[in-house]
């Protein structure tokens, strides 16, 4: 049978173990550490999703201000020409236009990820109806304009036009002169594919009327001279 210093013995180790699992179950010294593992994650994918939406916000404003240059742009084509007769636009000026949209679009990569759509939109007097005279794209993203072509949908035939425009006021061109309308369609990629949010397509468009007199031609002509360049299809 045990003695008495056995006894003490045990009953001393009972009081040590009693007493430690009491101050381990008061320490807490590593609480917080605990809750910073636990809510780490959380706070690093809403860091993660927050820098996705601002980079998407960044470059749909980059979209946007270019197609307003592509149209501001397009709209002063023949400022330049002092004869006397209106000038008629050109194939290659109409090139120009787009290919330098392509040098400013920079890290955008429109020209591999997007497609650029520019439409000169006109009045007919003699059937009243506004028409896609002649329609221009780069950009290799398989895409048309939402609103027509210069061909079998271009206002005179297909589907009668009130205008361009994804609003409910859509863009009319004036008598005797044209809107250059702008159509700039985008694959943004996502910062973190396949974790956060996927590819989205960007579209803006834009609306410049013609800045100074420029000769139209009939709308049975193709309203552009030269060799055809960028056709849409």
């Amino acid at each position: 049978m045990p003695g008495p210093a056995d006894s003490n013995t045990f009953d001393d180790g009972a009081r040590r173990a009693r007493s430690l699992l009491s101050r381990m179950l008061r320490d807490e010294a590593g609480v917080s550490v605990v809750e910073f593992a636990m809510v780490l994650p959380v706070f690093m994918m809403l860091g993660l999703y927050g820098f996705d939406i601002a980079f998407l916000a960044s470059q749909k404003m980059q979209v946007s201000q270019l197609t307003l240059s592509v149209a501001d742009n397009a709209s002063r084509l023949g400022q330049t020409d002092n004869n006397a007769v209106a000038p008629t636009i050109t194939e290659d000026q109409v090139d120009v236009v787009l290919k330098g949209a392509l040098k400013q679009a920079g890290q955008l990569d429109i020209e591999n990820n997007g497609r650029i759509i520019l439409s000169s939109l006109e009045y007919d007097p003699v059937s009243d109806r506004q028409f896609i005279h002649w329609q221009r794209c780069i950009g290799a993203k398989s895409v048309t304009s939402a609103y027509g072509n210069d061909s079998t949908n271009n206002g005179m035939t297909g589907t009668k036009m009130t205008g361009m425009g994804s609003g409910s006021n859509r863009v009319a061109a004036p008598t005797d002169t044209a809107v250059m309308f702008v159509e700039i369609v985008y694959d943004h990629p996502s910062v973190f594919p396949g974790f956060m949010s996927g590819p989205t397509e960007l579209r803006e468009e834009a609306a410049f009327i013609v800045r100074d007199d420029r000769d139209l031609q009939d709308p049975d002509e193709k309203g552009l001279t030269g060799t055809k360049k960028n056709a849409c299809s």
